[in-house]
């Protein structure tokens, strides 16, 4: 076990959902395979949030992909964080950059891209990207391949 995987504190313990993702911990453990240009893949496809103005719930399916730099992400703490957003009044916008910029703090991972494909509001549908930079050259990348709404699913 590494240092890093000592300090681990949603991992393998009883975890509540945060109250919001101020509160949330994003949890990051060594990376196996430092040197290595190889994309991490997280598919949210419930994720939900609130509106700001009215307060109605709505739903996106998010993409995460990273490449590692020194640490990885840990998924419980990540699936943690991401179910904070549940009762998080915040524009689609707003949630998807905010996420990006969280995991790219907390682990500083050599690029980092985020897909918010989000159902319609309105009859209108509002997807919602955001990418740090270019992908590694040695990094396979898959596309999103997330349909354009047509029931998304």
């Amino acid at each position: 076990m590494t240092d890093s995987q000592h300090n681990l504190r949603a991992l393998g313990a009883e975890a509540g959902i945060p109250a919001s993702p101020d509160e949330a911990v994003l949890e990051k453990v060594d990376n196996p395979h430092t040197g290595t240009a190889y994309c991490v893949r997280f598919t949210a496809p419930e994720f939900t949030s609130l509106c700001p103005i009215t307060g109605q719930p709505d739903f996106a399916h998010l993409v995460i992909d990273y490449v590692p730099g020194a640490h990885i992400l840990e998924s419980k703490s990540l699936k943690l964080y991401l179910n904070s957003f549940r009762n998080h009044p915040a524009f689609h916008e707003d949630c998807t950059v905010s996420i990006a910029k969280r995991i790219q703090a907390e682990i500083a991972p050599q690029w980092l891209r985020i897909g918010g494909y989000w159902y319609p509001r309105g009859g209108i549908p509002i997807d919602v990207f955001y990418q740090t930079d270019e992908p590694p050259e040695d990094a396979w990348i898959p596309e999103q391949k997330v349909e354009a709404y047509r029931g998304r699913g």
